[in-house]
């Protein structure tokens, strides 16, 4: 199985990034796993449309950059929100379909609708709100967990 994580914007600080790289390894231990930062979009104004405009520019970023037969999955504010368990169970549902998953972590702005219409799936992490690095982390241990689950591995409650 092969996963990869997409993000706008560029590297953080060291320990944010060293976070990262801890689950990264440990998500490599049950599949290929790579990190991709792609450029995050800086609206020309505070406006609802040159927001939208920013966010479909990111959006066309990541739509080039997939295959057919990728399956995208969003971190989205606007999905049903899901125990560990449950992704665990959806991430096991997703794997017997596809080989090749991405998760995407929508920028400061949000995810445009243009990602949303080509999702094979989405999920919300909280109501609260997060930094779009913050939610990386996050989305990172998520799957880290979901593994150890669907492996019947013990995993903190």
């Amino acid at each position: 199985m092969n996963i990869r994580f997409i993000i706008p914007g560029k590297k953080k600080s060291d320990s944010l990034n060293e976070l990262y790289a801890d689950y990264l390894k440990r998500i490599s231990k049950y599949a290929k796993v790579n990190l991709q930062y792609i450029k995050e979009e800086t609206p020309k104004s505070d406006s609802q449309k040159d927001i939208l405009n920013a966010l479909d520019d990111e959006a066309n970023i990541v739509l080039k950059s997939l295959k057919k037969d990728d399956f995208l999955i969003l971190a989205d504010i606007h999905s049903s929100l899901l125990d560990s368990k449950s992704f665990a169970h959806e991430m096991e549902k997703i794997s017997v379909s596809s080989n090749n998953l991405v998760f995407y972590i929508g920028s400061s702005n949000g995810i445009s609708d243009k990602l949303r219409k080509r999702a094979d799936y989405s999920f919300s992490l909280s109501t609260l709100t997060f930094t779009h690095y913050h939610a990386l982390l996050l989305v990172l241990e998520q799957v880290y967990r979901s593994f150890l689950i669907r492996n019947n591995k013990p995993y903190d409650k």
